[in-house]
């Protein structure tokens, strides 16, 4: 039985202005009070973890620990399987230390050029840990193709070369609102409410 949410305040550890916007917006109905740990100043830990489950958890923990509050993460990225899997928990690293996506999404399609397989999947894990130390984790996922040139305005990371299926648009060309109906944090989101936000709202 997962640990339910009672409190009135929430972290969101993320340094990411994109990121705390969708999660932000996904939190609107259960009346939280959201900061991010950007906005406190908190440093961002070191993600060593092998799995996007690990990272979010360590990025929850740290914000938890440091802030005193509960403290919701998330890790995502882009899985693509021409590439086994990269760039994976590694995504935001092909960014570079300067966080330039146009760098990463043409290197992601330069190495899928080498095959015809253009399926990719994003994930997304979100962990939500208190300061006492208890945590919850949960990972949604949404398959696509990789498609070029990137087109649109309205997403952020690698949301310009990713279509999602049944769709012929990319996630920067969907309205926010569409978006978060489908989204891999959007089925993630869905697990987290269903397990710890049951009776907010």
């Amino acid at each position: 039985m997962a640990r339910a949410f009672t409190e009135d305040q929430l972290v969101i550890a993320t340094h990411n202005p994109g990121k705390l916007r969708e999660i932000s917006d996904l939190l609107t109905p259960f009346g939280v009070a959201v900061t991010s740990a950007g906005d406190l100043g908190l440093p961002e830990p070191v993600e060593d973890g092998d799995s996007f489950k690990a990272n979010a958890l360590i990025k929850a923990r740290a914000a938890a620990d440091a802030s005193g509050l509960p403290a919701l993460a998330d890790d995502s990225g882009l899985a693509v399987d021409a590439l086994g899997g990269a760039p994976g928990i590694h995504s935001a690293r092909w960014a570079g230390p300067e966080k330039d996506f146009n760098e990463a999404m043409a290197r992601v399609w330069e190495l899928v050029l080498e095959s015809e397989d253009r399926r990719a999947h994003f994930v997304c894990a979100l962990a939500l840990a208190w300061p006492d130390g208890t945590s919850e984790v949960f990972e949604g996922r949404v398959d696509g193709d990789i498609v070029w040139p990137p087109t649109g305005d309205k997403g952020f990371g690698y949301d310009p070369i990713f279509q999602p299926e049944g769709y012929f648009i990319t996630f920067a060309e969907m309205e926010p609102a569409a978006k978060h109906h489908i989204s891999h944090r959007a089925h993630a989101f869905e697990q987290l409410v269903a397990a710890c936000f049951k009776g907010r709202g």
